[in-house]
């Protein structure tokens, strides 16, 4: 059975395209075989990203480990059984062909409330929900006092989290391990960052999250999705000179990856990202 990793974040802007993206083709560069998906029927950003990178090696005469991407298919209506929702037979069906040939899948969600993303969540073995590091975001995850900064209770992204996990429950199937991923940390507005940080790890006991250091504020993750690069490909294409700054980018990824705890690939020390 693939291990399912869930991309997920009911507010745009925070992240997720670019998350799926790196974790995908780090792990596709580690020697798993990765299958994604884009639930954003709308606007694509992953599946985009992918078709990206797919034009940019064909043109670049190169060939890098690439996640293999899968659209939903239509579903004839006259198939489904008596109240059958469409949505579902279309993702269980593309799960279900990904499954019997990969490691991973990296399933990414929309900035909305949409019935893919709620069985996507349920579907979870690893949930990773990207926020900017602000009190905007964290409006996501939990309701808080304006006068005490103390949480007041969970939002309505973290009570479809909390039944995504009581259906998992109920089908016999282990927890998923949900991390909240801190991204664009930035040196500045420290006493703001130092706030966030206390009130996640506040509700991380409460809901039971792990907190994860995301990516920072860097130009390269918005240049190099035109091609469907990673900082991960740098060295490989010599479109990039590998500054201090890609650097640093590539080492978050690593950090990540390894913060992910994925059984896969700690049983398997030797395919440590290089």
């Amino acid at each position: 059975m693939a291990h399912i990793i869930v991309v997920g974040n009911e507010k745009g802007g925070s992240g997720k395209s670019t998350t799926s993206m790196h974790v995908a083709t780090a792990l596709c560069r580690m020697g798993f075989k990765v299958g994604a998906l884009d639930l954003d029927l709308r606007q694509k950003s992953f599946g985009r990203y992918i078709e990206n990178r797919l034009a940019y090696l064909e043109r670049a005469e190169l060939n890098l480990p690439s996640p293999e991407y899968r659209d939903l298919p239509e579903i004839d209506p006259a198939l489904l059984a008596p109240g059958e929702n469409p949505f579902d037979r279309r993702l269980s069906e593309t799960v279900a062909a990904l499954e019997a040939s990969c490691d991973f899948i990296i399933i990414d969600c929309p900035g909305s409330h949409t019935r893919l993303s709620q069985v996507a969540h349920s579907l979870a073995d690893t949930l990773i929900t990207p926020m900017n590091d602000s009190f905007v975001d964290f409006d996501l995850l939990a309701h808080i006092d304006p006068e005490t900064g103390k949480v007041q209770g969970p939002s309505i992204y973290s009570e479809m989290v909390w039944n995504a996990r009581q259906l998992r429950a109920q089908a016999g199937l282990k927890p998923i391990d949900w991390i909240v991923l801190r991204n664009r940390l930035g040196a500045q507005q420290m006493i703001n960052k130092k706030k966030v940080g206390s009130a996640l790890e506040e509700l991380s006991r409460r809901i039971g999250f792990r907190v994860a250091a995301g990516f920072s504020e860097r130009v390269i993750f918005r240049e190099l999705f035109p091609r469907g690069l990673t900082v991960m490909d740098l060295k490989d294409t010599g479109v990039d000179q590998l500054n201090l700054s890609n650097i640093a980018a590539r080492q978050e990824v690593r950090d990540l990856i390894k913060e992910l705890r994925l059984p896969a690939v700690e049983q398997r020390p030797e395919t440590a990202l290089a």
